[in-house]
């Protein structure tokens, strides 16, 4: 028993002394290293957490740990499997997690740097913003009264330029007669979606790429699938109008929110178009009734 704890005290004693001369190396740019590989793996875990990369990482993970094994217990077969592998490991990766690294690129690329944009907006700014929103709720309270399906994105920071060429190309003001006239069912371009670009109609028309996701309500249709799509790759508000039932949707950062009405709708844009330096948290204003505005 006294052997047993003058192995522990001595255990103990070389990890203090470990310890401490550890703490002792340590300086300023590996305080500031430690941080910054900390911030890569939580963007990158918070990145894929909600997507298929999640478990092409997890298959990963396991085929790493059995490569490990297979060379620690020198299995012939498997470490000549593996070691080849590893000669094309990086480039099956990028190959795999193609859609998630171009996500992940934009959103970097994308990322407002404070005191950059101005938090202040002119009078004569904010009186245009709330015009032209208040022209696209009307809009959309319209088609959602007469169960018309929509489409409308509204670009941010990420430029939508290549879909923008999907379509047709209009640049008019932003007005309710408009974009009912556009979604309207004998119409040309009811099918696709408008793009709205520097406060005016840029292009109608439009096709979208569709989300992959797994866990969309199968009962949402090719629209919302559109509308999730395109605000997965970029920082893009979208609207959406249910054919079938009415219902407004709004979707941004691949997350889609139900339920909308002319008034809670109208606060959601005003929240997320109002001029500020960084992203103050996300709002949701859905309401959970089918109610209309008169």
């Amino acid at each position: 028993m006294e052997k047993f704890k003058d192995v522990m005290a001595a255990f103990g004693s070389f990890l203090y002394g470990f310890f401490v001369e550890t703490v002792k190396q340590i300086e300023l740019k590996d305080i500031v290293d430690i941080l910054l590989l900390s911030f890569v793996l939580y963007f990158i875990y918070k990145l894929i957490r909600d997507s298929r990369a999640w478990k092409l990482l997890i298959g990963i993970v396991v085929l790493f740990c059995v490569a490990i094994l297979a060379n620690a217990f020198d299995m012939a077969a498997l470490s000549f499997i593996f070691g080849n592998f590893q000669q094309l490991g990086l480039l099956a990766v990028l190959i795999l997690f193609q859609p998630e690294l171009r996500t992940a690129l934009e959103k970097v690329g994308g990322t407002p740097i404070s005191g950059i944009k101005s938090i202040a907006a002119s009078s004569e700014a904010l009186a245009t913003r709330n015009a032209q929103i208040d022209a696209i709720c009307t809009a959309v309270s319209d088609l959602s009264r007469d169960k018309v399906g929509a489409l409308i994105v509204i670009e941010r920071s990420t430029k939508l330029g290549e879909f923008i060429k999907s379509g047709v190309y209009i640049d008019a003001a932003i007005s309710p007669y408009i974009l009912r006239n556009i979604f309207f069912n004998k119409a040309p371009l009811h099918d696709g979606a408008v793009i709205i670009r520097n406060s005016r109609i840029c292009a109608a028309g439009c096709f979208l790429p569709l989300s992959t996701k797994e866990d969309i309500d199968k009962d949402l249709g090719t629209r919302h699938r559109a509308a999730i799509g395109v605000s997965e790759i970029s920082d893009a508000l979208v609207i959406v109008v249910s054919e079938e039932t009415g219902t407004v949707s709004l979707s941004h950062d691949g997350n889609l929110e139900r339920n909308f009405n002319y008034h809670s709708l109208k606060q959601a844009l005003n929240n997320h178009l109002a001029p500020q330096t960084a992203e103050t948290g996300k709002h949701k204003h859905a309401k959970k009734t089918s109610d209309r505005t008169t």
